[in-house]
């Protein structure tokens, strides 16, 4: 399949466009930019240099991917975004690349990125995650598998999302947000398990039972968390998402939202 580029685009020599890309009126490709088979770049995206893009993304009007980092200690150091596989990325969002030589802000596969929702430098964002309308991530922000930023959510630096977590609308995020949970508010405050989320996506009933029991130990008991890490490790079994919630909590070096 032929690449398709409008006249109007501008595209720098040493870019690497690959066959089936389709390029629109005025978009703006930089330097030592490649993108992958199939990917579609709507009219008047910005994408500058050291920008890769993989395979069937779909890329809408105004888009900016690539800029420099807003970090003060950024001396324009070589740095990157890498964007993988079969992404959504609506009007007006912006992804920017990393702060310090050779880093890298990276977006997986399959990820949902509404209309003026912002990834800041060094964040990592990892599959199937979707963030709802000026969802935004300060630098150093990890966003893990199948989570869900709801709209106006604003995420402190260095934060984690745990895994298949959901975060309510205009909530303030300063600390991680365990996995398999919903949370929401400013202060932000947690709310559960995220069971919709897990049933929709396949958990067996005996799993999404097992981390409710896991939720209430960890946040709704009088036990110290030394003491409630400890009954859980006895009780996790074979149960490998209370061991990735074990894990995701002895990692923490902000602290988490309970």
């Amino acid at each position: 399949m032929a690449k398709i580029i409008h006249p109007t685009a501008t595209i720098h020599p040493s870019a690497i466009i690959e066959e089936g890309v389709e390029i629109e009126a005025y978009v703006n490709i930089g330097e030592e930019v490649s993108i992958g088979e199939g990917t579609v770049i709507q009219h008047h995206t910005h994408i500058e240099k050291w920008t890769r893009i993989g395979k069937n993304n779909q890329i809408f009007p105004f888009v900016v991917i690539g800029t420099p980092p807003q970090d003060l200690f950024y001396q324009g150091e070589k740095t990157f975004v890498e964007i993988g596989d079969e992404n959504i990325i609506r009007e007006f969002s912006t992804i920017h690349r990393a702060s310090g030589r050779e880093k890298v802000t990276r977006v997986g596969n399959h990820n949902y990125l509404m209309a003026y929702s912002h990834i800041a430098h060094n964040c990592i964002v990892r599959n199937h995650v979707v963030m709802a309308n000026c969802a935004s991530l300060a630098g150093h922000v990890e966003i893990r598998d199948h989570a869900v930023i709801g709209g106006l959510v604003g995420i402190h630096q260095f934060c984690r999302i745990g895994d298949f977590a959901i975060i309510g609308a205009c909530s303030k995020v300063s600390m991680d947000v365990c996995p398999y949970l919903k949370a929401d508010g400013h202060p932000l405050k947690i709310y559960g398990l995220n069971s919709v989320g897990l049933k929709r996506k396949g958990f067996t009933e005996e799993t999404i039972k097992a981390l409710k029991k896991a939720y209430r130990i960890l946040f709704r008991s009088s036990q110290t968390l030394k003491e409630a890490l400890e009954l859980l490790e006895k009780e996790a079994g074979n149960i490998k998402e209370i061991q990735e919630l074990i894990d995701f909590i002895k990692t923490s070096k902000r602290g988490f939202h309970r």
